[in-house]
């Protein structure tokens, strides 16, 4: 259950902080700074919520990881329902706040950050380049999340590159479809537009998580054999060593060397 809460609570900051820039701050920091709303979102919440759930925070992650035999089925189904979950709390708590301008605040008009495609792209892109560009940035996505935290990869850096790279796929995607790769992050403001918002998400849905299928599986091709062992197993693998280490006593190779000082 913390897992699951953790994944809800990272989903509402990744849509609060990204959506919420669009929303309330985007005529001032424009799409670079959307961009950079999102990759730092991320990037605080692999570090935040990471040591508890993985911070998958997008249910195409969780369904790569999936395909990469990372995750149970059980374990990734309450993983999306707590990410969908989030993200829409997060997209009502934005409504909320826009609404608060003296104006007020419209999401069928203002578009709360939706994606979309044709008439509704913020360049007018067709539903065709919507659909690849998704697929493909998904894919880029998902590819680095694999390579980040595979177990040669180099420790604690994962964050910074996962994080990098939401930037730069939003520097792509935001004006072709304003930048999905993420089902739930779609679903949250297309909840609040209605109307075309909803009748274009499947597309926000479909092409991300065949992007994270793409992924998985090119990732799995290139990959050298190795077995493939769960969170589980080497919390275990861990537990079990450092009780033998606490059995046997202090060893010469456990021992720090001395620090010199210069």
């Amino acid at each position: 259950m913390k897992r699951y809460l953790a994944e809800a609570v990272g989903t509402f900051v990744l849509v609060f902080g990204g959506c919420g820039s669009a929303v309330l701050a985007g005529d001032k920091i424009g799409f670079l700074g959307v961009s950079f709303a999102f990759g730092l979102s991320l990037v605080a919440m692999v570090y935040a919520i990471g040591p508890i759930s993985g911070c998958h925070i997008n249910p195409a992650v969780t369904v790569g990881l999936l395909l990469s035999k990372k995750i149970q089925a059980r374990d990734a189904a309450g993983y999306i329902v707590a990410q969908v979950v989030g993200a829409i709390v997060a997209a009502g708590v934005l409504v909320f706040i826009a609404q608060g301008l003296p104006t007020g605040y419209d999401p069928a008009v203002g578009g709360l950050a939706a994606n979309g495609y044709g008439e509704h792209s913020p360049a007018h892109y067709s539903l065709g380049a919507a659909f690849v560009v998704e697929i493909i940035l998904t894919g880029v996505l998902i590819l680095t999340v694999l390579g980040a935290t595979d177990i040669g990869a180099p420790v604690g850096f994962a964050g910074m590159a996962i994080g990098l790279v939401l930037v730069l796929i939003h520097l792509v995607g935001i004006p072709v479809t304003n930048t999905s790769v993420n089902p739930a992050r779609s679903i949250g403001p297309a909840l609040f537009v209605g109307g075309w918002a909803l009748s274009q998400l499947w597309l926000f849905v479909l092409a991300p998580l065949l992007g994270a299928a793409l992924a998985a599986t090119v990732y799995r091709m290139m990959r050298p054999p190795a077995e493939v062992i769960s969170a589980r197993q080497a919390e275990e693998a861990l537990a079990s060593q450092q009780a033998e280490r606490e059995r046997r006593g202090p060893r010469l190779e456990d021992v720090p060397a001395p620090h010199s000082i210069s």
